[in-house]
């Protein structure tokens, strides 16, 4: 186990580090090596959280940090590979502080116990990441006991996009920009996809779908009914709102012994992974929310449509997606904003209520459109009707290419093409 280690070591103290294509998030920004936190890197797989890490080097040192892949088959799955670690590093370099950038430290039993006995009795600092729920942001407080400060990493947004294809957006013809919006809206924001070509996306997608299954649910949670869950996961992409209910009786039509408190588990282990998020009802009570549909919405743009039984692209539905994906990504980092949909008894319904500090400050709509004329008319009276419910005065239509100002019945509605939208959500 030591040479396997030392080997590993002094080859990443000799290797160059790979291109790194820069993304928002600076791991810099959180660290500070006089203060004894961990940063935990988390994420779906394969969102670019091993790049986030080895950017970081780049930008850090590299000669100042180590980096571990606990997934190389190398590696045993051992608690004493930790513990060896450390005592190599002493052995190699004496005294000298690294940040020890360990990458799904999850494969390691009592890594937890270890990651807390590192940052309170050495020198060292640790950035944390992995894929599996074991790293989820719900559970790593309670795990390191308040030590650590949790940095999620989602798929790539519309800029990090257009930065990964090397374009410039305020340069780009307006044709040639919409096309590079509908390969954003297809294939997604996973970054190897992205940069793959376009006859190998789906084998990729294939391959991070079974792994996600089989290593972050199956072997995780030891499902026994995989053909269940399975079905399930077919079911999400089709089902763009559900309650737990309607879900256990589709299962049941499709011939599983399950209830409702299975599928409710499943759903769990879905968020907790990753996987799917959901948005409640605006509702100022709470059993209502709880009870009442709820929308879903995936990782990523690419399992929605490759996974959907559709024959046709269901353009509008990605358009939200992408806009949900904006929105939530805000609410994750900032805990003052807080995100729903609307609806009435007569079913007129709002994509997006967006909450901040307790109070409703945006309406937003999406919906498919290149003239104004294509634009249904129950969107907009929709959010006519919510403005007027919620004492707003404005809201907004995320459109295709539609760009321009209405009042309608006293309500300012703001038609904003997705492209425009989607480069500036600190608008919202």
């Amino acid at each position: 186990m030591k040479q396997i280690l030392d080997d590993l070591l002094k080859k990443w103290w000799s290797d160059p580090l790979p291109t790194i294509k820069p993304r928002d998030v600076n791991l810099l920004f959180y660290f500070d090596p006089k203060v004894k936190k961990t940063l935990t890197v988390t994420g779906f797989r394969r969102v670019g959280k091993t790049f986030t890490l080895l950017d970081f080097a780049q930008k850090y040192g590299k000669e100042k940090c180590v980096y571990i892949n606990f997934e190389n088959e190398r590696l045993p799955r051992k608690t004493e590979t930790l513990s060896n670690l450390i005592d190599l590093l002493t052995e190699l370099r004496g005294n000298e502080p690294f940040v020890l950038l360990m990458d799904e430290i999850q494969e390691i039993p009592e890594w937890s116990r270890w990651a807390r006995n590192v940052n309170e009795t050495t020198k060292h600092r640790l950035i944390l990441s992995g894929s599996s729920s074991k790293l989820s942001s719900q559970e790593m407080p309670t795990v390191m006991r308040g030590q650590t400060i949790t940095i999620p990493i989602f798929p790539l947004n519309w800029d990090e996009f257009l930065r990964f294809k090397e374009v410039n957006k305020n340069t780009l013809p307006k044709d040639l920009l919409l096309n590079y919006l509908r390969e954003y809206l297809l294939f997604g924001g996973l970054p190897e996809i992205v940069l793959a070509e376009e006859g190998l996306r789906s084998l990729i997608l294939t391959g991070y779908f079974s792994t996600f299954v089989e290593r972050d649910i199956v072997e995780r949670y030891k499902l026994r009914k995989k053909e269940t869950f399975t079905d399930l996961l077919r079911l999400l992409p089709n089902t763009q709102s559900y309650t737990y209910s309607k879900l256990a009786n589709s299962l049941k039509s499709m011939g599983h012994n399950v209830g409702k408190g299975t599928v409710i588990r499943y759903m769990h282990w879905l968020e907790q992974s990753y996987f799917q998020s959901y948005v409640e009802v605006f509702s100022v009570n709470v059993r209502t929310r709880i009870q009442t549909v709820k929308k879903s919405y995936l990782i990523d743009n690419y399992f929605t449509s490759q996974l959907s039984s559709r024959l046709s692209e269901n353009i509008g539905y990605l358009m939200e997606q992408a806009v949900f994906h904006t929105l939530h990504i805000l609410s994750v980092w900032d805990p003052r904003y807080e995100l729903f949909y609307w609806k009435d008894y007569f079913g007129n319904e709002v994509d997006f209520v967006v909450i901040r500090n307790k109070s409703v400050s945006e309406l937003i709509q999406v919906t498919y459109a290149n003239t104004i004329i294509d634009i249904p008319e129950r969107e907009t009276k929709a959010l006519v009707k919510a403005a007027k419910a919620l004492n707003l005065l404005s809201g907004k239509i995320i459109t295709w290419i539609v760009e321009e100002t209405k009042i309608i019945d006293g309500i300012t509605i703001s038609y904003i093409p997705l492209w425009k939208w989607l480069g500036k959500p600190e608008n919202i």
